[in-house]
């Protein structure tokens, strides 16, 4: 998506905004109260003309009913600008909801999609459609579509009065809406191309920015500050240069609609004005016909930068319909197969090939067969790239193999639920994911109903409780972005804690102690062993301890397995394993 050529993107049309439609319809009662107060607010509009014409007829000719006339004139304007108020109140909070309707549809959307996609495409380009493009469709329900649907009221309402007063003048006042129409409908067509640019330039900045703050220790490390300074620099100048093509074809189609508009006005005026000095009309109806002109005349030009931001929130909404469009490739079947209770965990991979979607031509994992016993920990050794990880993916069903089959409990793994499946699993990456949030929540999240109780068990199983109750809010203190506030090991063993509390009967563990120090290492290999008591466990294997440990041990390489056995089989084998053990595990 984000790497396509701009040719093959389907051009945004207006049409994609009827999507928003659904949204609008949830909030009914908004909906109505606004309308009802445009319909009110639009009314006043075009009464105001007949007051100032019977302020003018009846006030200044006679002045016997001048009180009367201004007393009137007044409560036109009152009755504006209350109707007015509502309907900015009413419209600008149904723009408020429409959007966070969207939004959290969409987030909902995209953390539901499969792996596969989210490798394909950049978390910063997702989050500046999920901020930036839904903020101009706030802008969309929350203003423009007032202003469109009151602009249009207010022009066929102006036209109407204007025959009503006067129709020879209103047949020429009648010839410039063509006119400023045609700049409007062949100005669209660029507009929209140039406001999907704008938005695609904006959405690669974001990008940039996102992958370079995950980073910043790592660019600070190296000094490259400047260096990444510049690089965003150069996105927003580019962002900058298209949306400055945007802006000035935008400002050329509302100069050359409202010069039309209003030429066209003057010429009638004119007209007007030689029939009121030859008696054939009175200056209030000239007065209430030039006040008809000028709110038709302002009208369509406000349509005509409607149009233009209609245009533009089109390719946000074009780009946000490309996201709700997209449907994963892992999904639950109609009739999911239910797990055997209780989950004894015994795994089975028969003949699984498996080709990641960004490297087709490389199999991740060619014809492996594996079987894991109830109970048994089997470790994973093999070189970077041997299929490893691919494993743990697999049988979190990340992705579906393209050949053979994956059982838990001789139960396909296809035909269960996912979310159920993955609720059976414990998982502790090599990097654990902590979240900025306080270290009760992050542990909690192996478990979200777990009381405190439970956490504070999960916590010293994994050796996490004394160091949490150091800290200044104990276990209510926030650990920061990405676990800032902790060490390596500690935040190792907020995972594990994680993991305890989950109780899941499969443990999928990536052992991480290769970066730790001793002491840390030590309180590790503790909580893992606690952990991993009584469960199938599946570990890719870094350190000696963790291989030695393990019933059985499966040696990987490009995706195929070369050898399996005890620490000391396929030591006297030699082979790969010999080689790994002497580089990797006796060093």
């Amino acid at each position: 998506m984000s790497t396509a050529p701009e040719e093959a993107k389907p051009k945004p049309r207006i049409g994609t905004l009827r999507a928003l439609w659904p949204f609008v319809m949830r909030q009914r009662g908004l909906f109505v109260a606004w309308l009802f107060a445009l319909a009110v607010a639009s009314a006043a509009t075009l009464s105001l003309p007949l007051a100032v014409r019977r302020m003018i007829d009846q006030g200044f000719s006679s002045g016997t009913n001048i009180d009367r006339a201004f007393l009137f004139l007044f409560a036109v304007a009152l009755v504006l600008a209350l109707a007015s108020a509502a309907r900015f109140y009413f419209v600008s909070l149904l723009g408020e909801r429409v959007v966070a309707d969207l939004r959290n549809k969409l987030y909902a959307h995209l953390i539901g999609l499969d792996a596969g996609f989210h490798d394909r495409n950049r978390s910063g380009e997702l989050i500046s459609r999920l901020t930036a493009d839904a903020e101009l469709l706030r802008s969309v329900v929350g203003s423009s579509m007032s202003v469109a649907l009151r602009s249009s009221v207010t022009v066929v309402g102006s036209l109407v009065m204007l025959f009503v007063t006067q129709p020879r003048l209103a047949a020429y006042a009648l010839v410039g809406i063509p006119l400023a129409v045609l700049p409007i409908v062949i100005g669209g067509r660029r507009i929209q191309k140039v406001s999907r640019a704008s938005q695609d330039r904006v959405a690669d900045a974001n990008a940039l920015a996102s992958e370079t703050l995950g980073a910043v220790r790592t660019v600070q490390a190296h000094a490259r500050e400047p260096y990444e300074r510049g690089r965003f620099g150069d996105a927003i100048g580019v962002a900058i240069e298209t949306a400055r093509k945007r802006i000035r074809s935008q400002a050329w189609v509302t100069a050359i609609a409202i010069t039309l508009i209003f030429g066209a006005i003057t010429l009638v005026l004119w007209s007007g004005a030689h029939d009121v000095i030859a008696g054939r009309m009175t200056a209030g109806t000239l007065g209430q016909f030039v006040l008809y002109a000028l709110i038709g005349g302002g009208s369509v030009g406000a349509l005509a930068e409607v149009w233009n931001e209609l245009q533009r929130a089109a390719g946000g909404m074009g780009r946000i319909n490309e996201l709700l469009q997209e449907t994963p490739q892992v999904v639950a079947p109609a009739a999911a197969q239910p797990l055997p209770q209780p989950l004894r965990g015994e795994l089975r991979f028969d003949d699984v090939t498996f080709h990641y979607p960004m490297r087709p031509d490389l199999p991740a994992l060619d014809g492996f067969t594996l079987q894991v016993h109830p109970g048994e920990t089997v470790a994973l050794v093999g070189p970077s790239g041997a299929g490893k990880s691919t494993v743990f993916s697999l049988l979190l069903r990340f992705h579906d193999p393209q050949s053979g089959a994956i059982s838990v409990d001789g139960a396909d793994i296809r035909a269960l639920d996912p979310a159920a499946l993955r609720e059976r699993i414990a998982l502790v990456p090599q990097a654990p994911t902590i979240f900025a949030a306080s270290a009760r929540d992050n542990i909690r999240y192996g478990r979200l109903e777990a009381d405190a109780t439970a956490i504070e068990a999960a916590a010293r199983s994994a050796e996490a409780h004394e160091f949490l109750s150091e800290l200044p809010k104990g276990y209510d203190e926030e650990l920061g972005e990405r676990g800032a506030r902790l060490s390596g090991g500690q935040q190792q063993r907020v995972a594990i804690a994680r993991a305890l509390l989950k109780d899941a009967p499969i443990l999928l563990l990536d052992e991480a102690t290769s970066a730790l120090d001793a002491q840390s290492e030590r309180a590790v290999q503790h909580a893992l062993e606690r952990l991993m008591a009584g469960r199938t466990t599946l570990v890719i294997a870094h350190r000696l301890a963790t291989v030695l440990k393990a019933d059985r041990i499966v040696v990987m390489d490009r995706g195929r397995i070369v050898a399996e056995g005890t620490h000391a089989q396929l030591l006297a084998q030699g082979g790969l394993y010999a080689e790994l053990a002497k580089l990797q595990f006796l060093d």
